[in-house]
């Protein structure tokens, strides 16, 4: 079954982007590094065309590093540049700075080759909501420009941004496509917290997850919650966690819900390990 979701501002921010781009030199895509692919809008794909590309691979620092360093080779063997960083790193920023300052003399050396004065390059930033666009530019710019917050979709308009003198930025909304024809997609995102909590039920989230790790990371499971891998029933590992952590309602059951939500937090903070879906 498809999950589908598509508000109104976001079908507006696709026109916009659509009306933009031909303004702009270079699109800088913000894609989250523990889901390279699902993180990507393939409906952006379609817009963006052949336009010069440079993928940022958000948040690296929850991500698995050497899904991260393919990640990063397959892009550019697309052609595109690519880049991983931590936002919360001066080191990461600055050298994101010095890709956009090594692209700016390759667009300028064009401009002059056709008699046309150098200028700062434009950049349009864009991505599926919540993986960091504004967190990304205010950095950029050292100050706060852009709005942020810890849900899905605080930006709901363009603006241009001044970084530096080589560089001009135009922040967007973050845009989704209108469904996900593969489910997985859905709870790939739901789980690190790209799409609004309430699209999907907690618990079947936090099963996904469990299901996931399990055979992908288990050993991130044993050291966190000392789960049994050889145990099948999923239900028992919530009691499990629930009774370790306290997750409890009168008459000491186990808080189900609270359990679910313990887990998708972990797994948003870190306390998982490093993870990357696709």
């Amino acid at each position: 079954m498809a999950i589908q979701w598509y508000p109104g501002h976001m079908a507006k921010a696709k026109r916009e982007v659509q009306e933009q781009l031909k303004k702009v030199d270079v699109v800088i895509e913000l894609v989250d590094a523990r889901a390279p692919e699902s993180s990507q809008n393939p409906m952006l794909q379609e817009v963006i065309g052949d336009k010069r590309r440079i993928f940022v691979l958000m948040k690296r620092d929850l991500a698995d590093e050497k899904k991260t360093q393919k990640w990063i080779s397959f892009f550019e063997g697309q052609g595109h540049q690519a880049i991983a960083i931590d936002v919360n790193k001066k080191n990461d920023i600055q050298s994101f700075i010095q890709l956009t300052k090594q692209l700016s003399v390759k667009v300028n050396e064009k401009r002059e080759e056709k008699g046309v004065n150098p200028r700062s390059i434009r950049a349009m930033v864009i991505g599926i909501p919540n993986v960091g666009k504004s967190t990304l530019i205010n950095r950029l710019a050292k100050k706060k420009t852009a709005e942020t917050g810890d849900k899905p979709g605080v930006t709901k308009k363009q603006q241009w941004i001044k970084v530096t003198n080589f560089f001009d930025l135009l922040d967007t909304p973050g845009i989704l496509w209108p469904k996900f024809e593969d489910q997985e997609v859905g709870y790939k995102l739901a789980a690190i917290g790209t799409i609004k909590d309430q699209i999907l039920h907690l618990d079947d989230i936090a099963i996904y997850v469990l299901n996931f790790f399990k055979n992908s990371y288990p050993s991130h499971l044993i050291d966190r919650y000392d789960l049994k891998m050889e145990e099948e029933d999923v239900v028992r590992w919530f009691d499990h966690i629930g009774k370790k952590r306290g997750c409890l309602i009168a008459g000491g059951e186990v808080d189900y819900e609270k359990v679910a939500d313990l887990i998708i937090q972990d797994l948003r903070n870190g306390y998982l390990g490093k993870v990357t879906f696709d």
